[in-house]
């Protein structure tokens, strides 16, 4: 009875199971993608094979398989299994999850895998509390994120494991994930009549982008939906039960929302390189767009504002510099204001930025004079332009002049030469970091700066004859 009993839990529990979990492989040969780590010859399959799992983190986007895999893992290693989610498991569980892990390997020498989902959300008390076992070997820990764990993931933890990211699945793998559970008579749909032309099946590949989970979500609910339309108000089976399911383009489309834009992992890094580099290219459009897809994924404004304000310099520059003096002003209203208000600001600085006229010359000159300094190309500051009360070579102001005296050269005061122009050597060698351009207000001050050496050179000569 207690048999049957059991029985007839795990079917009721089996009948609910969405068809995204049913439908996981359970081997390596059944897994789709990521042939880049479980392909032949691969490490991870290298790994699994020779029984060779250390810990690891597994990070890439939704949908690409991290529990699938660390599931396929422990049963292709023979390993027992234990689910937790770091954002809830307390160190109390962590302790207990430790014991029995370690009671279970004592008496009959199976080893325990540790998943924990989200481990960005691994607390430092937990993590103190599980790196020596997992570096003794008496338990192994698989942590699944969907953030870079070089950013999210301490230290410690990411010196104890193996790293290895997961890509979206491509729309020919979605394609394939999506037959295997229309054919698969265990687990999938292979015993109702379904057709499902290619048009619907490439529509879930495309808008699932690489999410499997979601894609088969999308089947689910176009098979379950149409079995609905087929039953009679009191729940029987009409005459039209063996009709085909036909699935279409249309159907496909009703059967999926759009996918929220948030993202994990390198999105938040694409996204903000695909905002910098439409200023930079002068497309507001594009700019305003990556906006809109940032602050809809939850991204803190004030990020966006930052790398607005970098921008304004490095990209804009000299060629309006109002860009700044704009992008300042957008950062402090963001701080200010918050959001959603926030957003408007963040939109007129970023349309702005991109009509301004670029210039990365500004930029180019500190690199340029970094670089020398940081090569050893340190030059000595020229006596006359020392401040006469802090030079390690004279005790005294009235003994530091007439030193600089005795050198041939006194500083002499700009505001009293005409033009405001002497024609002194400020830097002791003749070197060009700054190299204005012909855009915007930038021409205007290389226009200047070439007047300004023209009468340079020409007080320098003065002074020769």
């Amino acid at each position: 009875m207690s048999d049957l009993w059991n029985q007839a839990r795990a079917s009721a529990r089996q009948n609910v199971e969405p068809l995204a979990l049913r439908m996981r492989p359970r081997t390596l040969d059944e897994l789709v993608g990521q042939t880049h780590i479980v392909g032949q010859g691969k490490l991870l399959r290298r790994m699994i094979q020779a029984d060779a799992i250390t810990s690891l983190i597994l990070h890439g986007p939704p949908g690409t398989g991290k529990t699938t895999l660390a599931e396929v893992i422990a049963n292709a290693t023979r390993r027992r299994f234990v689910r937790e989610n770091a954002a809830s498991v307390g160190v109390k569980r962590i302790r207990e999850i430790i014991d029995d892990a370690t009671g279970v390997l004592e008496s009959s020498g199976v080893r325990t895998i540790l998943f924990l989902d989200e481990i960005h959300r691994f607390s430092k008390s937990q993590q103190d509390v599980l790196l020596g076992d997992v570096e003794r070997g008496l338990i192994t820990l698989i942590g699944a994120t969907t953030e870079n764990p070089l950013f999210a993931v301490n230290s410690a933890l990411i010196s104890r494991s193996t790293l290895f990211r997961l890509e979206p699945l491509s729309e020919d793998e979605i394609i394939l994930v999506l037959r295997r559970a229309i054919a698969d008579r265990e687990r999938g749909y292979g015993n109702l009549p379904i057709e499902a032309d290619a048009a619907a099946l490439r529509v879930w590949a495309v808008k699932s982008e690489g999410d499997a989970r979601r894609a088969l979500s999308a089947l689910e609910v176009a098979v379950e939906s149409m079995q609905r339309q087929k039953k009679d108000p009191r729940g029987n089976q009409g005459s039209g039960a063996c009709i085909p399911l036909v699935i279409d383009q249309r159907l496909a489309e009703e059967s999926i929302q759009q996918k929220i834009a948030a993202y994990g992992d390198d999105g938040h890094y694409d996204a903000a390189s695909a905002m910098i580099k439409s200023i930079r290219g002068s497309d507001p459009d594009a700019a305003v767009y990556w906006v809109a897809r940032m602050l809809e994924a939850g991204e803190d404004p004030r990020f966006i504002a930052r790398r607005l304000a970098i921008l304004a310099s490095e990209d804009i520059g000299n060629a309006d510099p109002r860009a700044i003096m704009i992008a300042q002003a957008a950062w402090d209203l963001v701080e200010r204001i918050g959001m959603p208000e926030a957003r408007i600001t963040l939109g007129q600085c970023a349309t702005y930025l991109a009509c301004a006229p670029k210039s990365n010359a500004a930029y180019l000159a500190i690199e340029s004079a970094l670089a020398d300094v940081q090569d050893g190309r340190v030059l000595p500051v020229p006596m006359y332009l020392r401040d006469p009360n802090s030079s390690p070579t004279a005790g005294a102001s009235g003994r530091s002049v007439r030193m600089r005296e005795r050198e041939g050269e006194k500083y002499k005061y700009s505001h009293d030469a005409e033009e405001g122009l002497t024609g002194q050597d400020y830097l002791g060698v003749e070197k060009r970091y700054y190299k204005p351009t012909d855009h915007g207000s930038e021409k205007v001050l290389k226009d200047r700066l070439e007047e300004i050496r023209r009468l340079r050179a020409l007080r320098r000569g003065e002074k020769s004859d």
